[in-house]
């Protein structure tokens, strides 16, 4: 691999990468202010003031959170903030964004990043022997059709009512037990497990449908390809075809797992409410329903760079394993 064309390639994309974060941020910023109605007002609301007390605790709550300030001004303090690593204050939870988002996160990375790339692994396999095998074909595809047709949240209402409520097996609220302290135990990493059973079901058997079926669709052109034929025609084994029809069908399913991995933050917001799970998406819903600007910029940002950052890094994977994107380096 030429030094020069990577280095090239890696600056190009690096320039890319900024402008679309710079966009994106800054669309993050302005739509939740081109939402109709007033945060301050709406938190005196939950709060239960009114008369003139109200209307001196929103001008006061305003200049505190810096909204009395023109648009402009906002724009420029959110950056400036951003660069110094403050995320702004909550005014749903009257704490630091970065502080919630820093509890929230590991719930999602805890549920969806098994979930992903097992279900990755798992339906790719499934699919690959769908698309060699016709008798197993024409079983499985229904299954994966289901599967990849049943929203998430109607599959965690399933398995709540009949794994948790009929049968009683596994607790299906929440991360924890409320009565455990979090901590490096047997007892509360044990109930830990129990309640992340379900969730990660929930999502690792309806995303095995969609990477199945993809895989299983690749498979069947690439062994239908020129190049296949051609090596059939030179008596190449079966499975030197398929090797390399996996190879090149594989691909697309690489790009999908990066954007798979870079959306969890995001987390399956439907998941997390359906089993009251205290991660990104649950702070996405409540920020949106409060319109806390602050929370739900944090929350956005931190989806924006999990997508660039993972996008970013299957640029560099492709190069490994694509040798038309390796020889794209050396032409510049």
């Amino acid at each position: 691999m030429a030094s020069g064309g990577f280095r090239k390639y890696l600056m190009r994309k690096t320039f890319v990468y900024l402008i679309t974060f710079l966009f994106a941020v800054t669309l993050n910023w302005l739509l939740p202010r081109l939402m109709p109605g007033n945060p301050i007002e709406g938190m005196m609301a939950q709060a239960g003031t009114g008369g003139s007390v109200n209307d001196a605790l929103v001008r006061f709550y305003e200049r505190l959170y810096g909204l009395d300030q023109p648009l402009w001004k906002q724009f420029l303090n959110f950056w400036s903030s951003l660069f110094h690593g403050d995320l702004g204050y909550s005014i749903l939870y009257r704490a630091p964004v970065a502080d919630i988002i820093k509890h929230a996160l590991p719930y999602d990375i805890v549920i969806l990043l098994p979930a992903i790339v097992l279900s990755w692994l798992v339906g790719n396999w499934l699919g690959a022997l769908a698309g060699k095998n016709k008798m197993y074909d024409r079983y499985a595809m229904p299954v994966f059709y289901f599967l990849a047709s049943m929203p998430y949240f109607w599959f965690a209402m399933l398995l709540v009512y009949v794994v948790g409520v009929e049968l009683g097996w596994l607790p299906y609220q929440g991360a924890y037990d409320p009565s455990l302290v979090p901590s490096i135990s047997l007892s509360f990493v044990g109930d830990f497990l129990k309640h992340w059973i379900l969730p990660f079901l929930s999502l690792f058997t309806v995303m095995i449908g969609s990477w199945a079926i993809g895989m299983r669709n690749m498979i069947i052109y690439e062994l239908e390809a020129d190049y296949v034929r051609y090596l059939e025609a030179l008596g190449g084994s079966e499975r030197l075809l398929t090797k390399h029809a996996y190879r090149n069908a594989i691909l697309p399913q690489v790009t999908g797992l990066a954007l798979q991995l870079g959306l969890m933050v995001a987390g399956a917001i439907a998941t997390e409410i359906v089993f009251n799970y205290p991660g990104i998406g649950v702070l996405i819903m409540n920020a949106a329903l409060s319109q806390d600007y602050f929370l739900l910029q944090g929350a956005f940002l931190m989806v924006v760079i999990a997508v660039l950052l993972a996008n970013f890094l299957i640029d560099i994977i492709y190069a490994f394993i694509d040798p038309r994107v390796r020889a794209s380096y050396t032409e510049g």
